[in-house]
């Protein structure tokens, strides 16, 4: 059997290589594309520039001492009216600071052993009971709670304020206490022996400013009752979170911030140290001879110039212009009458004569500049306050305005450094 014989191989071709591409022909923008992409740049130039102008200010200090109040003061000036929401919060908060101050008052009352002098002062014309009779029925139902609630008089029908879920269930359960005592805590308040335990609040950190909430009892009390500028800017609500509002002011954003004082918020102050261009530091003149309420050793001015000392050598605030506030000048006025700034321990070196306003505030200025490293601190930085008067407020505010812009300015180059 023979085998056919094998066919050739084909040779090898290589494909062929492809056609080299022809160069692309440039196409040049229409005049209507250039017009709309130059507008994009100059809005994201805009953009940008209002970017590196918007300041962002920082509120920072201890409790108490007035910072929310300064935030409140900044909407009120620039910001949009309250709604009717807002104001029911408010007033509900308004009534119950009245009863958490009458709480503080009473049990201060009954530590100074003023019982028996309360027991004395005379019952005031057309009044129900006695200042002492108003007393007990009081401590019956905010501090020792074995008060017949059945007994109280029912809140108003058509009351405007009514409940508010934003302020909290204590706070609305506060301000139904107060609706059913108010009375009481009004014959109270008026009596002699009280305007005593006033004069003595120090020591139970009582907000001094609740003192026109007191006087006002009444008008608190009334179904048509809402809460005025005055009563929301003297409301007392714990900050314990980040609070933020944005302010366009003569073409300028402004982004504020207020911050908890208290010591356990303060670690929540770290988020808000990026970028700031100003910090507000508000401190209260009126309580150098207060403690806090979380460290009832500690002093609060003490607290203050110790908390000033870490912010102003703080390398976050290297390049940041900080401002201070010796806020509750009012305050100060009335209590330097009665409380001598050298018998606190910690002042014991103030020289200067008793009673005397620009003493104290010269001497405590003074303490204020002892704790920065860096002496380079002008005195235009500095501002004597009253957080709850807006006259008083627009001022400071619109001069601190001018003077971070043009820190600002000369910090970025665009002014010079004199």
């Amino acid at each position: 059997m023979g085998c056919g014989a094998s066919a050739e191989a084909a040779p090898y071709e290589a494909p062929a290589s492809p056609t080299a591409a022809a160069p692309l022909k440039k196409v040049e923008p229409s005049p209507q594309e250039l017009a709309k992409s130059t507008g994009i740049d100059r809005e994201l130039d805009r953009a940008r520039q209002q970017e590196e102008l918007k300041v962002k200010l920082l509120l920072l200090g201890a409790g108490e001492s007035g910072k929310s109040t300064i935030f409140k003061q900044m909407r009120i000036l620039h910001g949009s009216p309250r709604t009717d929401d807002d104001q029911k919060m408010y007033g509900v908060i308004v009534r119950s600071n009245v009863i958490t101050a009458m709480r503080k008052i009473c049990a201060h009352l009954r530590t100074l052993g003023l019982e028996e002098q309360l027991a004395n002062d005379p019952t005031p014309n057309g009044a129900e009971m006695s200042p002492k009779e108003a007393y007990d029925l009081i401590m019956s139902h905010i501090l020792e709670s074995n008060g017949d609630t059945a007994s109280l008089p029912k809140p108003p029908a058509g009351d405007w304020v009514g409940e508010s879920a934003r302020a909290g269930l204590s706070a609305n359960n506060d301000a139904k206490l107060f609706l059913a005592l108010w009375k009481p805590m009004k014959i109270l308040w008026e009596s002699k022996t009280m305007k005593e335990v006033w004069s003595k609040r120090s020591a139970v950190n009582v907000i001094d400013g609740h003192k026109d909430y007191l006087n006002d009892l009444t008008r608190i009390a009334s179904p048509q009752y809402k809460p005025s500028t005055q009563d929301v800017l003297l409301a007392r609500v714990k900050t314990t979170q980040v609070v933020m509002e944005r302010y366009r002011i003569d073409g300028i954003e402004f982004e504020m911030y207020d911050v908890g004082g208290q010591r356990s918020e303060r670690r929540k102050w770290i988020d808000c140290f990026e970028n700031v261009d100003a910090v507000i530091f508000v401190a209260a003149l009126s309580e150098f001879d207060q403690t806090l309420a979380e460290a009832k050793r500690t002093n609060r001015m003490v607290e203050a110039l110790d908390l000033f000392r870490s912010v102003c050598n703080n390398r976050a605030f290297a390049n940041t212009s900080i401002m201070l506030f010796l806020n509750k000048k009012d305050v100060f006025a009335e209590k330097i009458m009665y409380s001598d700034i050298a018998a606190q321990k910690a002042f014991a070196d103030y020289a200067g004569p008793p009673k005397d306003f620009n003493a104290g505030v010269l001497y405590f200025i003074q303490k204020f500049k002892d704790c920065l490293i860096d002496d380079d601190f002008n005195d235009s930085f500095i501002h004597v306050t009253c957080a709850t008067d807006t006259n008083n407020m627009e001022f400071v505010l619109d001069s601190t305005r001018t003077i971070i812009m043009t820190d600002n300015l000369r910090r970025s180059g665009f002014l010079g450094s004199g």
